[in-house]
């Protein structure tokens, strides 16, 4: 194999492939990322059994061949090089290096053959459909927080996409960990109507966040019970689901809480900000007062302090007393977009909900703390 690749276009590649690879890995193969050289430019291909990504860079190819090369190490090296170098990748006769030359650097990476690549093989992925790439941002980034890291409830550990069978049919996506959840949709575009609901991993969504920022304006998706394949410019994510049943989480939202507290957004994420300044790291927890028109935070520590703050609301309920735990109220209030925030409040045992209070298709609940 012989090729020359700008470095801007195998550094950005590189940085998209190499993620998936893991630092750590008892299989010496899967520490590697497929190198081919072929008449559509050079693909570029890495897998860590669960989650592949395949990435084709525009290149000149003297002569097509394949070899792979620890992912980390060549990412490392090809970052290092100069802005505007032109890289040559030769493999060895032996086939078992790869030399890469830019300038005046030279450097031999020791080689696995192509053969032992494993591949993940998609099979058949029946629905399909189209997405701008801004909805699928949207979808991915309002709730990817709430995903649940404990790994013993492994079918929270992901985002649950699925086709709501309302007029017009929705495409929702849902993240839960038991202390929040986050619920946003938009309307189903075409071929999405029908598909099975799909809990995509952890580590899927992280990766399809960071393509997103520069996919184009479509992403192709394509699903089977068990796969997922997003297909982006250049880019293409295929991922194994998650093998569970994600929770009748429709029972958890609030429909009957008669308590409406409308807030101005930053003034209020800033106080909760503020206060809880003093509040411990354990617990985080801060106290709402409300009474009609005021609204109270405070924060007690006994090992640090205390902090109060008063704002200006719109309430006009029973007064009420209840806690959050402040990062999640500050995660919540960082994903709404308009000036006023509406919270649906019941009692200080029960969940709330939280939306903007001009409806923008996503709503969260928050359950409370003891203060």
């Amino acid at each position: 194999m012989k090729v020359t690749v700008e470095r801007t276009e195998l550094v950005k590649s590189l940085s998209h492939v190499h993620r998936v690879v893991e630092k750590r890995n008892t299989i010496p193969i899967l520490a590697n990322v497929l190198i081919r050289a072929g008449k559509n430019g050079l693909e570029l291909k890495a897998t860590d059994l669960d989650l592949e990504i395949v990435e084709t860079v525009p290149a000149e190819v003297k002569q097509a061949g394949a070899t792979t090369v620890p992912a980390h190490m060549i990412y490392d090296i090809v970052r290092k090089l100069p802005e505007g170098a032109q890289i040559e990748l030769q493999s060895g006769n032996d086939r078992g290096s790869l030399s890469i030359r830019a300038g005046r650097s030279r450097f031999t990476l020791q080689s696995l053959p192509e053969t032992d690549f494993p591949d993940l093989a998609a099979g058949e992925l029946p629905h399909r459909f189209s997405l701008a790439t801004s909805d699928l941002k949207r979808l991915v980034n309002k709730t990817q927080f709430a995903i649940s890291t404990e790994e013993t409830r492994y079918y929270l550990n992901g985002i649950y996409l699925h086709a709501v069978d309302e007029k017009p049919v929705k495409l929702r996506a849902v993240a839960t960990d038991g202390h929040r959840l986050a619920q946003v949709e938009i309307p189903a575009p075409k071929g999405a109507t029908g598909i099975p609901g799909v809990i995509v991993p952890r580590k899927t969504v992280a990766e399809v966040q960071r393509l997103v920022e520069d996919g184009g304006e479509e992403v192709e998706i394509e699903l089977s019970p068990s796969k997922v394949r997003f297909s982006f410019n250049k880019v293409v994510l295929t991922s194994k689901l998650i093998d569970g049943t994600f929770p009748d989480y429709v029972r958890v939202i609030p429909a009957a809480n008669d308590k409406t507290l409308v807030v101005e957004r930053a003034e209020f994420a800033a106080a909760v900000d503020r206060v809880s300044t003093v509040s411990s790291e354990r617990g985080r927890a801060v106290k709402l007062s409300l009474v009609s028109g005021k609204l109270t935070l405070s924060v007690t520590n006994p090992d640090s302090g205390s902090a109060t703050e008063e704002l200006e609301v719109e309430y006009d309920s029973d007064a009420l007393d209840i806690g959050f735990n402040s990062r999640y109220l500050l995660d919540i209030t960082a994903q709404l977009e308009g000036e006023k925030a509406e919270l649906k409040l019941s009692d200080p045992g029960s969940p709330t909900l939280l939306r903007d209070q001009d409806t923008t298709g996503a709503l969260y609940v928050l359950m409370p703390m003891r203060v």
